[in-house]
């Protein structure tokens, strides 16, 4: 199944499902207002929705045109967002950045840090930032929206739990990282508001492409016209979404409708090296970071600049016939001005 969730004037929109073309897309309300409802009672709702968008997609129920730019995140708010780092190669390249080295046992134990969730945003909303000083970057990944999670669950129950996925753009504020990370507490003022694409899917909505918990198709990011990196979601991928999913709830239950998002997409180059850009051959990369820290490692400095206001950052992952799966996150960059 597919879902996204309109705007209708409320923080919560309009649930809908959305045809597997994403050209057609239905009201649900005697099912459930919202997708945190449907999650709410997935086993005595999701059949009922089933049978609704098995019609949807056959064209015998009443529908409407799909328009990505009047949808919210699919979880306009939710309960939980965590988003992990399972993608070390870019774990390692951004730690280089700032001088830092990366210990072994990331390699055997997830990072995670839990994000602001109550202010997602639109996937067509822009990024506003009252300075462009602060090192804006995109980060393109994939999560997952979980069902209830039993605390201490195994990586097989967590498996189990994985209700929906969809991409997402965990915004980053380059330049206040290295000191917000020097206090010992953690990501905040360095990670504003994310957004997601504007359908989540179910997992057997991607066929052979998921295997293993992890979603094997290039995620593909543009940085203004210029496709900025292909790498594979399923390619590299140290910890997949059971794991992640296990690792969030190894001391707490998750609610349903918690979301785990996967990290920034990173992949090798084919030597095993840190990757090389689109235009040379390679496959690129999902944030600037990245691209500065190899500019950095291969000519001793950075010489690619972070988003400034009136760039445009666009993320979206095809299926094999080049169809998009989820739509797109499409998003500028503008300056913020206090309200009032």
């Amino acid at each position: 199944m597919k879902f996204a969730t309109l705007k209708n004037g409320s923080r919560d929109g309009q649930l809908v499902l959305v045809s597997r073309d994403l050209q057609h897309c239905a009201a649900i309300p005697d099912i459930a207002p919202t997708l945190q409802a449907l999650l709410d009672q997935w086993a005595v709702l999701a059949p009922k929705a089933q049978a609704l968008y098995a019609q949807l997609n056959a064209g015998t129920l009443a529908a409407k045109a799909f328009d990505e730019a009047v949808c919210l995140s699919p979880l306009p708010r939710a309960y939980q967002w965590a988003d992990g780092s399972a993608y070390v190669n870019h774990v390692e390249l951004v730690r280089k950045a700032r001088g830092a080295e990366m210990p072994p046992s990331f390699w055997t134990d997830p990072l995670m840090y839990q994000g602001g969730s109550d202010t997602f945003l639109a996937p067509r909303d822009p990024i506003v930032m009252a300075s462009e000083d602060f090192g804006i970057d995109m980060e393109s990944e994939v999560a997952v929206i979980t069902g209830d999670v039993p605390m201490a669950a195994s990586a097989e129950l967590a498996a189990k739990s994985i209700r929906l996925l969809m991409l997402v753009n965990d915004v980053s504020l380059r330049n206040l990282i290295p000191a917000e990370l020097a206090k010992g507490f953690g990501f905040f003022q360095s990670k504003p508001s994310s957004a997601f694409s504007p359908v989540a899917v179910t997992p057997d909505e991607l066929g052979t492409a998921w295997q293993d918990g992890k979603v094997q198709l290039p995620l593909l990011t543009w940085r203004n016209q210029e496709l900025m990196g292909k790498p594979n979601a399923g390619v590299d991928m140290t910890f997949n979404f059971p794991a992640l999913v296990a690792h969030a709830a190894k001391t707490r239950p998750l609610g349903a409708g918690a979301i785990i998002g996967s990290g920034t997409v990173s992949n090798r180059d084919t030597d095993g090296g840190a990757g090389k850009p689109v235009v040379d051959g390679g496959l690129g990369y999902s944030c600037i970071a990245e691209v500065r820290t190899v500019e950095t490692l291969r000519h001793g400095a950075a010489k690619t600049s972070f988003l400034k206001y009136g760039e445009r950052v666009r993320i979206e992952m095809l299926d094999a016939s080049g169809h998009s799966i989820f739509g797109a996150i499409d998003q500028t960059v503008q300056p913020y001005t206090l309200p009032g």
